[in-house]
């Protein structure tokens, strides 16, 4: 017998995609993973403006994430024109992304996420039962606004970053009125962890090649040089487009991605994102989010996409715990920038969105003008691991109604948190 499954919109993802799935003889015969929101085409606006303007500019292709794509743009053109942030800079610039970090992972697990796993529609109906549970992610989503507000001027699209680090720093004592909501969220995303570990997991692992950033002292988020993956091959940063390859497919508007390890490799589906980075650099977790993890029952690697909901509750964990820290031992620098001069050169840098890894490259010329820029989401490099999800998990499920089937499938999307509208910026 044939069979079709279609959702035209999906709910409870950023921006406008659908699915489209066969099954034709107890075989699943097709998977597409369509994301058709409108293309946007951010580098073509780039080119020819000033480079000082590209983290404002690009900060506006998501409002989920704009701290990501400001600091990413901002490294990468600094690493242009052979300048590098010190130490205080590199230090506020990581207390913002973890503002980001736990609005954006308290949004997706007690609002995005969570209904699946409970038989939910919504947030707002789960509320009826769980309403403690929704007010602690909403407080704690409210806190990370509040943090991002703080250092980058609003909660979404901030004017305070630049080339060169902030327009102002903050007082100490500004930062310190914080502490105690931090305290608060800390404590709620430990209990974050616990609730949601004890949620039942479809049993599901994927084979694809995991990759994130790394860094030799910290778990990775604002910064490092390397990425990691799971065939034991590290890239460069500089090299990321030597082996991120990107084509398109007539069912998005998004480029997609696979993995170039050696030059004579095809191409593989990769995976980027909270399972990747802790599979990768678990052993650099701070000491409470280590411990949750462990409470949690997780083992690197962890290949079982409808645990991504743990991992970023332990990395909310992270995120607390690491401002808490940045700002207990905040000093407030000399100037909140550097002298960033114009040079004619190329520059990339990666961070870790919370979505994934995150790729910005500018070329400028002498006079400060982008000729080329190139940007790679998370979600873009996402979509083909997404499909072979949708493909697997629809395998293994085919003795269910087809109604409680199409709702897996969405939840299996809905495991890597996709930001349809950064994927076709």
């Amino acid at each position: 017998m044939k069979h079709r499954i279609k959702v035209d919109a999906l709910s409870r993802v950023e921006g406008e995609g659908s699915l489209r799935l066969e099954i034709d003889d107890d075989q699943v015969r097709r998977v597409r993973f369509g994301l058709y929101e409108p293309a946007r085409f951010f580098e073509g606006v780039l080119q020819g403006r000033d480079f000082r303007e590209a983290p404002d500019i690009t900060a506006r292709i998501c409002g989920i994430c704009p701290v990501a794509h400001q600091i990413t743009s901002a490294r990468a053109l600094e690493q242009a024109c052979g300048v590098e942030a010190d130490p205080a800079i590199a230090d506020l610039r990581r207390l913002i992304y973890c503002g980001q970090w736990i609005e954006s992972h308290a949004l997706h697990i007690f609002m995005l996420h969570a209904p699946d796993f409970l038989g939910y529609a919504d947030a707002l109906s789960m509320a009826g039962q769980h309403r403690a549970l929704v007010e602690a992610g909403l407080t704690t989503k409210k806190t990370g606004n509040a943090l991002v507000a703080l250092l980058g001027g609003r909660e979404i699209h901030p004017i305070n970053q630049r080339v060169g680090g902030f327009y102002r720093a903050p007082a100490p004592s500004e930062l310190a009125v914080l502490l105690p909501d931090l305290e608060k969220a800390l404590q709620a995303s430990l209990a974050a962890v616990d609730w949601v570990a004890g949620f039942a997991f479809p049993d599901y692992e994927g084979g694809e090649v995991q990759m994130a950033l790394a860094h030799p002292q910290m778990y990775a988020i604002d910064r490092g040089r390397v990425l990691k993956t799971s065939a034991g091959v590290e890239i460069a940063v500089d090299d990321f487009e030597s082996h991120v390859i990107e084509d398109q497919a007539a069912h998005s508007t998004a480029l997609r991605a696979v993995l170039k390890l050696k030059p004579e490799d095809s191409g593989l589906t990769y995976q980027v994102g909270p399972l990747a980075r802790y599979s990768l650099n678990h052993a650099q977790l701070t000491p409470l989010a280590a411990k949750a993890a462990e409470r949690a029952g997780l083992r690197p690697p962890c290949r079982n996409p409808f645990k991504s909901i743990v991992v970023r509750a332990v990395e909310l964990v992270l995120a607390c715990e690491e401002a808490l820290r940045l700002i207990k031992a905040y000093q407030q620098p000399q100037a909140a920038s550097f002298a960033v001069p114009a040079s004619q050169g190329r520059g990339a840098a990666c961070t870790e969105a919370p979505r994934g890894t995150l790729f910005h490259s500018y070329e400028i010329n002498g006079r400060g003008l982008i000729k080329r820029a190139n940007i790679v989401t998370p979600t873009s490099q996402n979509q083909r691991a997404i499909e072979n999800d949708l493909g697997g998990v629809a395998a293994r499920n085919l003795d269910i109604p087809l109604d409680e089937l199409r709702r897996l499938c969405e939840q299996t999307i809905r495991n890597y948190d996709p930001c349809i509208s950064c994927s076709t910026h």
